[in-house]
């Protein structure tokens, strides 16, 4: 934990990812207690930035997210926890916060 390199509100982003198929489930943003909340007792929790409280996953609505492993990026600002997700990710009642707006790009291709 003493490498994260918190932003100036004392947060960084934390990027959830089912352990086993490496799909992207959610983002979210922790500081120091919710990172070490987080590593020690095998459940994901957050800040919540709107409600200014600690938040874990899954206690209202069953969806729980168990830690399966975690790492800090190289520059030590970005967490990525992989997990064991039962049930949603996302408050919308999809899998994952990236399923419902897809958007238009251009297809890029490595050159030959």
């Amino acid at each position: 934990m003493d490498r994260a390199a918190f932003n100036a509100d004392g947060l960084l982003p934390a990027v959830i990812q089912q352990w086993d198929t490496g799909e992207v489930l959610m983002l979210g943003w922790m500081d120091r207690e919710a990172m070490r909340r987080t590593l020690t007792e095998g459940r994901v929790t957050f800040w919540s930035r709107s409600r200014q409280e600690y938040w874990r996953k899954g206690d209202t609505s069953g969806h729980a997210q168990h830690v399966m492993a975690a790492a800090l990026d190289c520059d030590g600002d970005t967490l990525l926890v992989r997990v064991e997700q039962v049930g949603v990710a996302c408050h919308t009642g999809t899998r994952t916060c990236f399923d419902g707006d897809p958007l238009e790009v251009v297809v890029g291709r490595a050159p030959a």
